[in-house]
């Protein structure tokens, strides 16, 4: 009888009873429900049974390290013996010690490698993956549509590698982002058979409308999907080798749920951050940007997290970061409705060109500042209109955070913090209030090593920055 080390909800012990001895299985559970636990139980079971000796996990930047720092050290029993390693691109000496370690052991321990999707792009992560891998190993793949462009290098590589691991798991909120298309290269993984061995190619002639196109200036023809047929032939394949969990079905979840999506700074921000922590100046594209006291700098480099910085000038200068990235991975891999809250107009404006371009434009609508007071409403009954196409809401917590009600949504991203406290807990309940029917997750993205855990810690334990915090207190952040 495995012993678990967390307690798991009704679902999860639903997911695990049907999965557990599974070659091939997808867990599609949306965030906030606990598929990181099932996985890992599921692997320890299967260690406990003798059936592997080795788990490798792929997920994505934003989540990989999680994995190794929190959902490892919570779920997988003290009982069972490991050892945990994480991926790391520059391979010192001692890190490929590590690596031969981790991967020829022969005591008895649950060996765990931890990689993001991102490395598998390289020689090097696949051919570490590779090594890793063996007769009796398991693979998971977080957040699977990241694999689901099957012309990706990553995908190509990912789909090879799946052939050295004898169990698959992949986990996902939604399996398809996009379209019916999504689901090959996942299931392809899992194993080719669910879906008859067929090609991409075949795949897409089998469940998708062609018309031959014409791209700009007519020079190009193309096969453009127009819509898709046989999806209950297709929804018959996968159904028994996945299962499906919705935070709406869950009734023993908390009421609120926190999560984090951790960031990794770019060079270009890390040097940004560096010299304004340190001189409390950085030189922007030939612009200086000073902090003339400890709360400027502090608001300076949480800009910088962003990835942008106002200048001494005024001008907005911005910089290469992945947070962006890391919001539409969220995006994609939610269903139903949204509420994105941004400390910075600067950020609400990308962030609304990011969601224009990826889901259109009747897909979201704005509410800040410069939102017009006949456009405040009507954003707010679209939103609230669960057949209302608008899917996204994005603004800002000092406009939006009090007095309306979007209980539409079950998922809220704070893309970027305010520093009020009251702010905070206003904006929470916007969506956590009389009409909600479902738990709320809320996404806290933090840059790692920066002001942003400092902000998140201090907001958590219910304490205003904006009034509470003194300049001394605030030179120990940064």
């Amino acid at each position: 009888m495995y012993k678990f080390k967390t307690k798991p909800f009704e679902h999860q012990k639903d997911a695990l009873k049907k999965c557990w001895n599974k070659k091939a299985f997808a867990i599609f559970a949306e965030m906030g429900t606990g598929k990181t636990k099932i996985a890992l139980d599921n692997a320890c079971i299967l260690y406990n049974k003798g059936r592997i000796d080795r788990l490798l996990v792929v997920a994505p930047k934003g989540t990989y390290m999680n994995w190794v720092d929190q959902e490892i050290p919570v779920h997988v029993p003290d009982y069972i013996e490991k050892d945990v390693l994480a991926w790391k691109p520059n391979i010192t000496e001692k890190y490929e010690l590590q690596l031969k370690s981790i991967r020829n052991s022969q005591n008895f321990k649950l060996k765990i490698f931890v990689m993001n999707v991102e490395s598998l792009s390289t020689k090097k992560g696949c051919y570490y993956a590779k090594l890793f891998l063996s007769s009796k190993a398991m693979m998971i793949i977080d957040e699977s549509t990241t694999i689901k462009n099957p012309q990706a290098k990553r995908t190509k590589n990912i789909l090879e590698l799946s052939k050295e691991a004898p169990y698959k798991r992949i986990l996902t909120g939604s399996p398809v982002t996009q379209s019916p298309m999504d689901l090959w290269s996942q299931m392809d993984f899992l194993e080719p058979e669910i879906l008859g061995q067929q090609s991409f190619y075949a795949f897409r002639t089998k469940y998708a409308v062609l018309i031959t196109a014409s791209a700009a200036g007519g020079t190009h023809k193309f096969q453009k999907i127009v819509k898709f047929k046989n999806l209950k032939e297709l929804g018959k394949l996968v159904s028994p080798h996945s299962y499906r969990i919705l935070k709406k079905d869950c009734l023993d979840l908390p009421d609120k749920i926190f999560t984090k999506r951790i960031i990794e700074l770019s060079d270009e921000q890390k040097k940004a951050y560096s010299e304004m922590k340190t001189s409390a100046i950085t030189i922007l594209k030939g612009e200086p940007a000073t902090a003339v006291n400890v709360l400027t700098q502090l608001i300076k480099l949480h800009q910088i997290t962003c990835g942008h910085m106002k200048t001494d000038s005024g001008d907005i200068i911005n910089l290469k970061n992945s947070r962006l990235d890391e919001l539409m991975q969220i995006l994609g891999e939610t269903t139903g409705k949204v509420i994105i809250w941004a400390n910075y107009i600067h950020d609400i404006n990308t962030i609304e060109s990011a969601i224009k371009k990826e889901f259109g434009p009747t897909s979201y609508c704005t509410y800040y500042g410069a939102t017009k007071q006949e456009d405040r409403q009507a954003c707010i009954n679209k939103f609230q209109d669960e057949k209302n196409p608008i899917r996204f809401f994005i603004g800002n917590t000092q406009t939006g955070g009090y007095g309306i009600t979007l209980t539409q949504a079950s998922t809220v991203v704070y893309y970027s913090n305010n520093y009020d406290l009251e702010k905070r807990i206003q904006s929470e309940d916007r969506a956590h209030r009389i009409g909600q029917k479902n738990p709320v997750l809320y996404i806290d993205l933090v840059a790692k090593e920066t002001v942003d855990e400092k902000i998140i810690q201090a907001l958590r334990n219910k304490v205003n920055i904006a009034s509470e915090i003194n300049g001394e207190e605030l030179a120990s952040w940064i």
